[in-house]
């Protein structure tokens, strides 16, 4: 059972290894999140804080997601840390700012996501361990720096954290100069979509499923012909057919037995009359 529009769950459908049930309607009361990508630029990054200080004086709270927990001297991004500091001293000094990480101790991210959650943090900053498992419904706004760095069922999985109200969200993609084709397209998806399907058949076409019964967590199977992207509609039909295949044998192997059954209880009662 699963929510978040991972590659290999969809692949593992096509292949007819599990039956699925499928909702495909927001809880009752939910409005869509609108989705903004914006550059590494004071125009764009001027629009941001816009949009937070709108949600703020609202009443509402914040969430600012960064890929790293401290500063690293082999990738050249912006990490949580240095970043709240930042943000609590320079850009929001008049709001309660807190930091939460995978490197914190169980206790201390609790405490922190218990004063968020009660309203009490306004802004929290944190690198992706909030993607799951948070429900914050007055969370209006989601700001995700170096988003070009996240895959889309990460960046769907973290949009999810907001929206969760009945007020309308947002979720704020920010992104660098640097960006690959394969980044401009994942965010290009996010802003046109909420849909969790579409989104991981987009994923699986950009990134692959990996391997069903190994270890490789991206790429395609290596078939002789088939693509599980291209031939999808033709690989469901084929799995149909095996479906029935399948049913009538067994219709036909239950059929030949009772047929057997019903002849050797015939023989019996002629043996016992003769």
């Amino acid at each position: 059972m699963t929510a978040t529009p991972i590659p290999r769950s969809l692949a593992m459908t096509v292949y007819g290894d599990l039956d699925v049930s499928v909702i495909d309607e927001m809880p009752p009361g939910r409005t869509p999140v609108e989705t903004k990508v914006f550059g590494d630029n004071p125009v764009d990054r001027k629009e941001a804080k816009k949009i937070i200080d709108q949600e703020l004086r609202a009443g509402r709270q914040v969430y600012v997601v960064y890929p790293l927990v401290e500063e690293s001297e082999k990738i050249d991004l912006k990490d949580a840390t240095q970043r709240y500091e930042y943000l609590r001293d320079k850009v929001f000094p008049k709001c309660t700012v807190g930091l939460v990480h995978g490197r914190m101790k169980p206790a201390e991210k609790e405490e922190v996501m218990r004063q968020f959650t009660a309203g009490d943090i306004k802004i929290l900053v944190s690198t992706t361990v909030i993607e799951v498992g948070v429900d914050v419904p007055n969370a209006s706004v989601m700001i995700v720096e170096h988003a070009e760095r996240f895959g889309l069922s990460q960046l769907h999985q973290l949009r999810g954290r907001v929206g969760r109200g009945a007020e309308k969200s947002y979720c704020i993609l920010l992104t660098s100069d640097k960006k690959t084709s394969v980044a401009e397209e994942r965010l290009g998806i996010m802003r046109k979509t909420n849909d969790g399907f579409v989104i991981a058949e987009k994923d699986m076409e950009l990134r692959g499923a990996g391997e069903l019964l190994g270890t490789r967590q991206s790429g395609l199977p290596e078939f002789r012909v088939g693509n599980l992207v291209r031939d999808i509609q033709i690989l469901e039909l084929a799995r149909k057919e095996a479906e029935l295949y399948l049913t009538r044998r067994e219709k036909s192997v239950e059929t030949a037995k009772m047929i057997q059954h019903i002849r050797s209880d015939t023989r019996f009662g002629l043996a016992a009359v003769g």
